[in-house]
């Protein structure tokens, strides 16, 4: 049984035409042969009109009855795409989230999906329907409404596609917007932005967190956990768009596939933290507590007993973390201070795997466009860096163009972020995305993500169902083993002992100078793994990185060199007593329990951790050599690793 989800956002129904346009996408889809569900949002303003009218009652309305009013906007859009369909010949039905059983936690307006109940939506496919459904909502098990919060609709829909494949159907997503596809960046940003024919889950997901408006991460999580094939199209057309699909061979054959700039971050830093277990875990903790996701985390090595965390948290967060970290700061004789406004810019792909030289090529690019980086963090995937935004005192930027919806409110913040967007045109440029690539204009054979013919659906035949490998197959069993569908899924965790570490104490905080260490580095042809820098001081930065403890004398030679040349005042120290320790999973920066669990574990053991590294998927941490296979083991408990 074939079955497409599609799912349209506001703008892609604003008006009675473009209503119309998305219910004869609707019924093409089911003529060309197939069921088809359609996930649809509030048209155009609706959900902001509406928080405005509870403004005008009350300055603060409770979230129970913002749930209820909220959940209006979604029910108008099911109702008139149903009418529409219905003016044009063909059978549907609109049903609301709770009508379908669509149950969540008890968290009014950013709810978690737990269960989809199938049963009504498959009588209603078979009874000959399109099915509406409403995006966004929910209801508890008390049966109050709910909300899914930021990118709920896309939530809802790879949600319900993946309940339905669970049950038996063979299922393809289909995510309509104001785009083409999934950029190699934004192009209002940088204009020869390339559109990707596809693009896989990890990629999506890191780009999404960095600050890609095109889907949330919350969705792209469902899509890997239960291997949805999804496509981000636009709404105004036909064109195929970009496959979001599992991980192939072909897509480790360059090292970087897309860039990204966040413009929405704060930067948080303690300083003069203990250098001790359990702190990390007292912090985080905390901010768990506080219901504070958590993005870039960099905890250097530091010195005498001492230690610096800095990481980035929602400008919308920003005040409850504040407030909830104050006492703690207090608490073990250390300083919170907050760095001022900030862009993310970052770099992935699924190829950093496999090459060389992927650090040095971003941080020379950088350095030549006169940026100066405030914090460093790395992944399996990704570079991600901080850049200090004062705009002010900043030009305005020719290369703008008028934002578009649905990520108007995105681009209006990333038009502040004018180093930012020089950073972002750097390293597009000196990755060369904006040239045709396998994948990016390039015909790949046997690609695995389909075809799609002008005006039909997915065509499932070019598409094979994936053979499941033996790792694939523990992370099916651990997926159906979870009591919520959007519980956080940690696959694996694991332990490279081989590693060493190098500490660069009060390097002078100015462009050029990260270009100059990894350049000296990658020249003597060592691979660096782990990367890590905070601003330790006024001026001065404290930057660490782990290389093969084969390596260890050869890299620190060649550091030591560098750093002299740079300032007689810093210095390199090197450190083979150390492991590092990974956890991948799906949804590790989204779920603030994940950062939590895994430091609370090491600090129950009294493990303690010198650095720290985190990414949508993954999150490394150094630790002493001798307590790595323990450190392992209690993680692997701790997350119920087989």
């Amino acid at each position: 049984m074939r079955l497409v989800v599609q799912k349209f956002g506001g703008s892609s129904l604003k008006d009675a035409e473009s209503v119309f346009e998305a219910a004869r996408k609707a019924i093409r889809a089911k003529r060309a042969g197939g069921h088809v569900i359609v996930v649809v949002s509030a048209q155009g303003s609706t959900t902001d009109d509406l928080i405005a009218k509870a403004a005008e009652i009350t300055a603060g309305p409770s979230a129970r009855e913002m749930d209820v009013l909220l959940a209006t906007g979604e029910q108008v859009s099911i109702a008139l795409t149903a009418m529409a369909i219905h003016e044009l010949g063909e059978q549907a039905v609109s049903l609301t989230g709770p009508q379908v059983g669509i149950v969540t936690d008890r968290t009014h307006r950013k709810a978690r999906i737990k269960s989809i109940d199938t049963r009504r939506l498959t009588a209603a496919l078979d009874a000959g329907n399109i099915v509406l459904l409403a995006g966004f909502q929910g209801m508890n098990e008390a049966a109050d409404l709910t909300t899914l919060g930021r990118g709920g609709s896309d939530t809802t829909a790879v949600a319900v596609a993946a309940a339905m494949k669970r049950a038996g159907y063979e299922v393809a997503c289909e995510i309509y917007t104001d785009v083409d596809g999934v950029y190699t960046t934004d192009p209002r940003v940088v204009p020869d932005a390339r559109k990707m024919d596809a693009i896989s889950y990890d990629e999506m997901l890191e780009m999404a967190s960095m600050g890609a408006g095109v889907m949330h991460s919350r969705s792209i999580e469902f899509a890997k956990k239960f291997d949805v094939p999804l496509m981000v199209r636009n709404a105004r057309s036909d064109a195929v768009g970009t496959w979001i699909v599992p991980e192939a061979e072909w897509m480790r054959g360059f090292p970087v596939c897309g860039a990204a700039l966040a413009a929405d971050e704060a930067r948080l830093v303690l300083d003069g933290v203990p250098d001790r277990p359990g702190v990390s875990h007292r912090v985080f903790e905390a901010l768990a507590g506080a219901s504070v996701a958590v993005d870039m985390i960099a905890q250097s090595a530091g010195g005498g007993g001492k230690a610096t965390i800095g990481f980035t948290v929602l400008n919308a967060d920003l005040e409850r973390a504040v407030k909830t970290l104050r006492p703690i700061a207090d608490g073990l004789g250390a300083t919170l201070r907050e760095a001022g406004k900030v862009s993310k810019v970052s770099v992935v792909g699924a190829g950093m795997r496999t090459h060389t030289g992927v650090a040095e090529k971003m941080f020379a690019a950088l350095a030549q466009a006169g940026v100066n980086l405030k914090m460093i963090t790395t992944g399996d995937i990704k570079i991600s860096v901080l850049v200090e935004e004062d705009a002010a005192d900043a030009p305005p930027d020719p290369e703008d163009e008028p934002p578009a919806e649905p990520t108007k409110k995105a681009h209006l913040e990333a038009k502040k972020a004018v180093r930012g967007r020089a950073a972002l045109r750097a390293v597009h440029a000196a990755f060369g995305l904006a040239e045709p690539r396998a994948g990016a204009g390039q015909e790949v054979r046997d690609a695995g993500f389909g075809a799609r013919a002008e005006g039909h659906s997915p065509d499932f035949k070019q598409r094979p169902s994936p053979v499941l490998s033996p790792s694939d197959r523990d992370r099916a069993a651990a997926v159906a083993r979870l009591e919520g569908m959007e519980d956080v899924l940690v696959s694996s965790a694991h332990l490279d002992p081989d590693q060493s570490r190098i500490t660069i104490f009060d390097l002078p905080d100015r462009p050029g100078n990260c270009s100059a260490v990894f350049n000296a580095v990658a020249t003597g042809g060592v691979v660096v793994d782990m990367i890590v820098q905070n601003l330790t001081a006024p001026g001065r930065a404290e930057l660490s990185f782990t290389v093969p403890k084969a390596d260890l004398t050869r890299a620190l030679k060649r550091t030591q060199d560098v750093v002299r040349t740079i300032d007689g005042g810093c210095r390199a120290v090197g450190d083979s007593e150390v492991a590092v320790l990974y956890v991948h999973g799906v949804g590790m920066r989204t779920h603030t329990g994940v950062a939590r669990t895994m430091f609370g574990a090491l600090a129950a053991k009294g493990i303690n951790i010198s650095m720290i590294n985190t990414s949508e998927v993954c999150v490394g941490v150094v630790v002493d050599r001798d307590r790595g296979e323990e450190a392992l083991a209690c993680l692997k408990e701790a997350f119920r690793i087989q």
